[in-house]
């Protein structure tokens, strides 16, 4: 009898844990922003949040919760449970530079995190204002070469992926320039348009209207390969200069942990999402290239990009001070 008892426990905790794992989502789910609304981070929530749920059958609820390059919402999702119902889309700034420019980051990123899909990533293009003559990146080199160190370069701010562009420019060319810090992308980008600023090398969606309208003149692009976007646009390569290919980047994960059929059904609803048409017609109409990778393939990105930027960081001796 107490057998009997024992095996009808096991054979309903069993089935129990069967019946929660197949119900997964059962409840809405947080997706943590930490960045305000408006940018390329809260873009992709956004893109991703009603595809997926449409996918999932539960509601996901987007959450921006901003400050310190999102290293603050990071902290948060890396104490949260890890059973699906908190994921977060971080960022280049939030994983592979905040922690090698901020003192008191709480996690780590190739450690307390499952890794869900990279939904798609930007190229950065150098772009000036419509009173500069430059027009070609030999033009721009030839301009630092004459004045050392006294042609500006805006950034969204110290360490921001247009910041680094600017330092791996001067790097992979032997010049030097000054960098002008700015509290986020749309100030820096209104003194390039008014000429208080010489270049200004951001996210291509960021300025892409202002080019179109000839509001700005683009230079090269931040890829291996043209932009359909900007197809009249060179790659830095195709200028002479090697080396620079960088990528804003928004990236889907987790807290540490996750249950595999959980992290699978969150991977597979984040990659079609992104194969949706609507979606693929409005990333690429903004010059988004969608990646829709696997969570390996994310992680050993994030590993590639980490040790990148941190040496970047290191040789350009680039502080937050």
């Amino acid at each position: 009898m107490i057998k009997t008892l024992l095996a009808v426990a096991v054979l309903g905790a069993s089935l129990s844990a069967t019946a929660q794992t197949g119900t997964y989502p059962d409840k809405p789910i947080n997706m943590i922003v930490g960045f305000p609304a408006g940018g390329p981070t809260d873009l992709a929530a956004r893109t991703l949040a009603p595809s997926m749920q449409a996918t999932l059958g539960q509601t996901i609820v987007v959450e921006n919760k901003p400050g310190a390059t999102g290293t603050i919402a990071g902290a948060q999702v890396k104490r949260a449970a890890p059973d699906g119902y908190t994921i977060f889309v971080s960022s280049i700034g939030t994983f592979v530079v905040a922690p090698h420019l901020l003192k008191a980051v709480a996690y780590d990123p190739l450690k307390d995190f499952d890794y869900i899909s990279l939904p798609f990533q930007a190229p950065n293009v150098l772009v000036t204002g419509p009173a500069r003559p430059e027009r070609t990146v030999a033009q721009v080199i030839e301009l630092m070469k004459k004045n050392p160190g006294k042609t500006t370069f805006a950034s969204s701010g110290v360490g921001a992926s247009d910041h680094l562009a600017a330092e791996l420019l001067w790097q992979q060319s032997d010049t030097t320039g000054l960098h002008v810090p700015y509290k986020g992308g749309a100030p820096a980008l209104q003194d390039t348009l008014g000429g208080q600023v010489d270049f200004f090398m951001t996210n291509i969606n960021a300025v892409l209207p202002q080019i179109r309208a000839g509001k700005l003149h683009a230079i090269a692009i931040t890829d291996d390969k043209r932009s359909p976007a900007l197809p009249d646009v060179p790659t830095f390569a195709e200028a002479g200069i090697k080396g620079m290919e960088v990528f804003g980047w928004q990236g889907l994960v987790a807290p540490k942990g996750l249950p595999q059929d959980v992290k699978r059904k969150l991977t597979d609803a984040a990659v079609k999402a992104m194969h949706e048409p609507a979606n693929v017609k409005k990333l690429e109409d903004l010059g988004i290239t969608i990646v829709a990778n696997q969570p390996e393939e994310f992680y050993a990105f994030v590993v590639r990009e980490n040790e990148r930027w941190k040496n970047l960081i290191a040789n350009r001796k680039i502080t937050v001070e």
